[in-house]
């Protein structure tokens, strides 16, 4: 009989149900084996899971199941990031309330996660939309304010027209809003903002000692943006208008001899009083024009410069010379002090500003010299965390009738949305037009006060959610902090490199932050972070309903198995790689667990097909695939641990040991859980396979005699792969072709050219490139 996915598969899951498998607990004797696995939790969309969830938590989820067999004890949870626009923006077309289509959601993406077999921790399951969550969201805002990391002021923010509410500034790529595209303009408004910029030098030293990709890491390097300089105040030309000096920042004071001009933001406090009443309009018209740009578009290197002239001078201190004081926008007020002296001679952006306005070019030598006082800057920017909107936790301030702020009383805590609301954004939060929610701040605090009506940002809820999954359920705390040392931090990280300035930075602020205050004892929250790739549709673009090339990870499992689906997307390619899917891909893996179903009746039967001779070199095989899939698990390295068991199961076709065969099933466990459990049921097993122990090879069987194997496209080396000088040209073609897959991509592959131990190329229908 065939392996039948439809009855096997949901057979365990009911099992695993019931038995409460992966659920742990804090156990004194198990405390040196604790480990703590996490996936970036989803935004539980009424699209469902996708492939892309599927393959960090299925990598992940490798991972932790052998961790389990080799006897560590690890927390495996998971949860929902359940705040956010997409739920509101459906609640304003629809009618349906934000908590409806996001409980629909959360039962939907459930279902999906079990069908996939993923061995999460169930019991500790959040959403961040529970007010039993955002209560403790918003106590740890009372945290961050009561020690002056949370403020609020007024500064030029970014606004989404279409979103109506404000962005920080990592939700702004390439002047767009990173959720609906949308251009973004510059607003000044009074808003709330948390104080990251306080941990700017620590957040920098503290990527050194993380396992973490190195791409991440310079990420947020560049971010943070360190830059050492002085400070150097220019006195003015005598003017009725005019302060005593404008002070600037600049990296290079050696350069002040060829400074020709100054150059303020638009938004400098002093622009007003530098203007002459002569260039007032032109001064005026330009500022908002600048309002219109955000912070990446104006710092672009290759956009053209503009700027307007103040009508004021200022006196360069090295020459004594009178320099104009220009406004542009190429200059930031969040950069050093908003103002910079420029030497076009030493600065491309000052280069090409000077040549379109005619401004003197002075070559110099640079030299050393004493103006100035010592500074460190950042580019960083304080967080802002106001949203305009409605589906997000509520921020816990309340007004006096003066309208000064004032913490709400935690015994408030928490503040509940309102109910009362039509969700349509008009450029301030829904919750402003309340009845309920002014009524009840009357009712706690007394008449004429009035509580905050903004939103927080939703990453705010995700920036310690990896805290509270240690004990979910506590009503007097955040979290134990007995449970916290026992799990934190998190030993490793699996998601997206997307959120390598937003998400992961704002957690470690959070982390850095709450040490501080005595909550927590550690400051950096992952310890060891891996990023998936991104899975490409059939077509090798990013998938997309517009398009039309997603993969609906529930009509695999139903075609192929969930088992398919797992062991296909972790043989893909690389795991940190883009790939694209491939349905003839998928079928090769079903093949492959259909062989091992095959084996598992026959196993045994070591004299099948009168080969016994063939039983030692099986032996060596199986030896050879434990050592590789350990290593190369451990490695994440998935794909290339599925190859060698697909050459494993080849061998064993000709008859294996049931010691060999139970050991071959142990290490595909983790990769294909409900083939194993069965497989091992069969053979007269009563407990799961999981509660067994990872096994070990024989040092001297599994050494291999392995090459390096070229592959090459058209004669031009594109990658080499490891195997073993006799692997078969089948074998290497397979791992061969998820080496190059992107260089074959809607390419005919005319023949293929086998050198035994040497290489492999692919012969395919000319392109451009080659």
């Amino acid at each position: 009989m065939p392996y039948n996915h439809r009855e096997i598969e949901p057979k365990w899951q009911k099992r695993w149900e019931k038995n409460h498998a992966g659920e742990v607990t804090e156990e004194k004797r198990k405390r040196e084996d604790a480990r703590y696995h996490l996936v970036m939790f989803p935004y539980p969309s009424g699209a469902g899971l996708h492939v892309g969830h599927v393959e960090s938590y299925t990598g992940v989820d490798i991972m932790t199941r052998k961790a389990r067999m080799e006897g560590k004890h690890v927390l495996f949870p998971i949860g929902f990031d359940a705040f956010g626009l997409p739920a509101e923006n459906y609640a304003i077309k629809s009618g349906t309330h934000p908590a409806e289509t996001t409980k629909a959601a959360i039962e939907n993406f459930t279902r999906q996660m079990k069908s996939v077999g993923l061995s999460f921790d169930w019991s500790r399951t959040l959403s961040t939309a529970d007010p039993a969550y955002y209560k403790w969201t918003q106590w740890i805002f009372l945290k961050l304010y009561e020690a002056g990391l949370a403020y609020k002021a007024k500064a030029p923010v970014n606004w989404c027209e279409s979103c109506h509410t404000v962005l920080a500034n990592e939700q702004v790529v390439d002047g767009r809003c990173d959720r609906c595209h949308n251009p973004v303009v510059q607003k000044e408004l009074e808003q709330w903002f948390f104080r990251i910029t306080k941990y700017a030098e620590e957040l920098l030293a503290g990527l050194e000692h993380l396992d973490w990709p190195e791409r991440l890491k310079a990420m947020q390097r560049n971010w943070i943006g360190r830059s050492e300089g002085v400070e150097i105040d220019f006195l003015l030309v005598a003017g009725n208008r005019q302060p005593a000096a404008v002070r600037v920042f600049t990296t290079r004071p050696d350069t002040i001899f060829g400074a020709t001009y100054l150059v303020l933001a638009p938004e400098h406090p002093l622009v007003g009083e530098l203007t002459t009443s002569a260039r007032e309009e032109e001064v005026e018209a330009y500022k908002k024009s600048a309002a219109k740009k955000t912070a990446l578009e104006r710092a672009e290197l290759s956009r053209e410069k503009t700027g307007v002239f103040t009508g004021s001078y200022a006196i360069n201190p090295a020459t004594g010379e009178n320099i104009p004081i220009w406004i542009a926008d190429y200059v930031l007020a969040s950069y050093g002090v908003g103002a910079i002296m420029a030497v076009p001679a030493h600065d491309e952006r000052d280069r090409a500003f000077a040549e379109i306005y005619n401004l003197p070019i002075k070559n110099i030598v640079p030299e050393e010299n004493n103006f100035g006082t010592k500074k460190t800057t950042y580019r960083l920017r304080d967080w802002l965390v106001s949203r305009q909107r409605f589906w997000g936790a509520p921020i816990p301030i309340v007004y006096d009738p003066e309208g000064q702020p004032h913490p709400v009383k935690e015994k408030h805590l928490p503040l509940l949305l309102p109910t009362d609301v039509d969700f349509r954004p008009t450029g301030e939060s829904p919750i402003a037009r309340s009845e309920e929610y002014a009524k009840r701040a009357e009712k706690l605090y007394g008449k004429g006060w009035r509580f905050e009506v903004d939103t927080m940002d939703t990453f705010v809820d995700s920036s310690w959610y990896f805290l509270r999954y240690v004990d979910p359920t506590n009503e007097k705390k955040f979290a134990d902090a007995k449970s916290l040392d026992y799990w934190c931090p998190v030993d490793l990280y699996v998601g997206g490199v997307e959120h390598a300035v937003l998400h992961l930075l704002y957690a470690r602020f959070f982390c850095y932050a709450l040490k501080d205050l005595g909550i927590i004892s550690f400051d950096e929250p992952f310890l060891k972070l891996r990023n998936q790739g991104m899975i490409l549709g059939p077509d090798g673009a990013k998938m997309s309903k517009s398009r039309g090339n997603v993969i609906n990870p529930d009509e695999v499992v139903a075609a192929f198995g969930a088992d398919t689906l797992r062991m296909y997307e972790m043989f893909m390619g690389p795991f940190e790689e883009a790939k694209p899917w491939d349905t003839n891909g998928v079928l090769g893996v079903r093949r492959f667990l259909d062989r091992v179903w095959r084996v598992s009746e026959e196993v045994g039967d070591v004299g099948k097909a009168g080969k016994v001779e063939k039983v030692g070199e099986v032996e060596r095989e199986i030896h050879k695939t434990i050592k590789k899939v350990s290593e190369d698990t451990d490695a994440m390295r998935f794909n290339t641990a599925i190859a060698q068991m697909m050459i494993c199961a080849n061998a064993m076709q000709d008859g294996v040991r049931r010691e060999s065969f139970e050991m071959f099933v142990k290490i595909l466990a983790p990769y294909a859980p409900h083939l194993a459990e069965e497989i091992w049921e069969k053979l007269g097993h009563s407990v799961s396979i999981f509660d067994g122990v990872w096994p070990s090879y024989d040092p001297a069987l599994a050494q291999d005699v392995t090459v390096e194997f070229a592959v090459q496209v058209n004669g031009k080396l594109r990658a080499t792969i490891s195997l073993s000088k006799d692997t078969s040209q089948a074998d290497v073609e397979t791992q061969a072709r998820r080496q190059v897959g992107g260089h074959l991509a809607d390419r005919k592959v005319a023949r293929v050219v086998f050198v035994p131990g040497r290489l492999i190329n692919f012969v395919v229908l000319s392109t451009k490139e080659d």
